[in-house]
């Protein structure tokens, strides 16, 4: 049958629904969209990692912001490329080897500041797990009117700039990053683990600031030349990548018409079918973003690697067209969802601007 015609899911598959199994989507992925050759993550992964290599030469090598800021844009991208190589290894889905899986998985995250057993904690155990689910999907969890009314000067405007079009990094550094990556403490089972990627990264992260410092230092002798060496090789693609990745994850989950559901009301269907989207990216753009803006049937079944994201979801939306969101990526209309998405009723259901939620707020007063 051609991925164009309409694909009925299996007969049972009305009586799962209404509880929310995703068995019938499972069922009607093609075999294919889980082959994942060895061969080919490898050659992504060594690419992306040759790529960041060589922006970072470049950045140490040149001054000239006419040379230097396209090279932290590729910089930023190289990191951003081989974070989704890691993430995908982080989901097992880019080698069939756990070990294999593992190894590329810490070392692609390197560049990220990202501790690989944090990230499979966070992402892998709880934002898929309980996508959109209140009160346990941490990544871009709205808050209600309520909450922000209760909050003091400084957190509203802290909200006010992280759900901003141009915040979005900011949130990321803070929310996922900081609190998740850096200092938050994991369960007890993981604590072991967590601790020892969390020394890996330390040790990558300080010993190239030592590299480039005295890269810095005898090129330019001074404690300025060192600051700004570190800076446009370190520190800038992170920022850059932060901003990339922060973006990414709220187009992927914060929409006007996707939902967040309440703790008894959400279901496995509800929240990787109808949570996320499916978001054509411009021609060329995978190059670098490896297919992750294809997102329902990443959250549908994370084993799927990445490169196979798009047959899949060929197959689920002609089964499911109803259902699927499936939109070109434009950035125009990432910032549409920053302005409209502020705050969110868990109730009704629908996401308002400060403006409305105040309104809300001062009928029911």
């Amino acid at each position: 049958m051609s991925l164009a015609e309409p694909i009925a899911p299996p007969a049972s598959s009305s009586t799962e629904e209404r509880v929310g199994s995703l068995k019938p989507v499972l069922d009607i992925i093609p075999k294919k969209a889980y082959d994942n050759p060895t061969w080919r993550g490898l050659t992504y992964f060594f690419r992306d990692l040759g790529i960041y290599i060589m922006a970072a030469i470049g950045l140490i090598a040149f001054t000239n912001p006419v040379i230097v800021v396209p090279l932290e844009l590729l910089a930023a991208l190289a990191v951003s490329a081989l974070f989704v190589v890691a993430h995908d290894a982080a989901h097992g889905a880019l080698f069939k080897s756990k070990r294999l899986n593992s190894f590329v998985g810490h070392v692609a995250m390197l560049p990220s500041w990202h501790v690989y057993e944090g990230w499979v904690l966070g992402h892998n155990r709880i934002h898929h797990a309980y996508t959109v689910r209140q009160g346990f999907d941490f990544v871009w969890h709205p808050y209600t009117a309520e909450d922000y009314a209760g909050m003091s000067w400084h957190k509203k405007l802290r909200h006010r700039v992280e759900w901003s079009w141009f915040g979005a990094g900011l949130y990321y550094i803070r929310e996922v990053w900081w609190n998740k990556m850096v200092v938050g403490k994991p369960p007890a089972r993981w604590q072991r683990a967590i601790r020892h990627d969390r020394f890996i990264v330390l040790a990558f992260v300080l010993a190239a600031t030592t590299l480039l410092a005295a890269l810095g230092w005898a090129q330019t002798g001074s404690v300025v030349g060192v600051v700004w060496l570190v800076t446009r090789v370190l520190v800038l693609p992170f920022l850059g990548f932060s901003f990339i990745i922060g973006s990414f994850v709220h187009v992927h989950h914060i929409q006007p018409d996707i939902r967040w559901w309440k703790r008894r009301e959400w279901t496995k269907f509800k929240g990787q079918m109808e949570g996320t989207t499916i978001l054509r990216a411009p021609w060329g753009s995978n190059f670098f973003f490896h297919w992750i803006m294809v997102h329902i049937p990443h959250h549908v079944d994370m084993r799927i690697p990445m490169y196979r994201l798009e047959l899949a979801a060929e197959a689920i939306k002609a089964a499911y067209p109803e259902t699927v969101h499936d939109e070109p990526l434009r950035f125009r209309r990432y910032i549409r969802n920053t302005r409209r998405c502020k705050l969110y009723d868990f109730d009704s259901g629908v996401w308002m601007t400060y403006r409305q939620a105040a309104a809300r707020l001062a009928a029911v007063a």
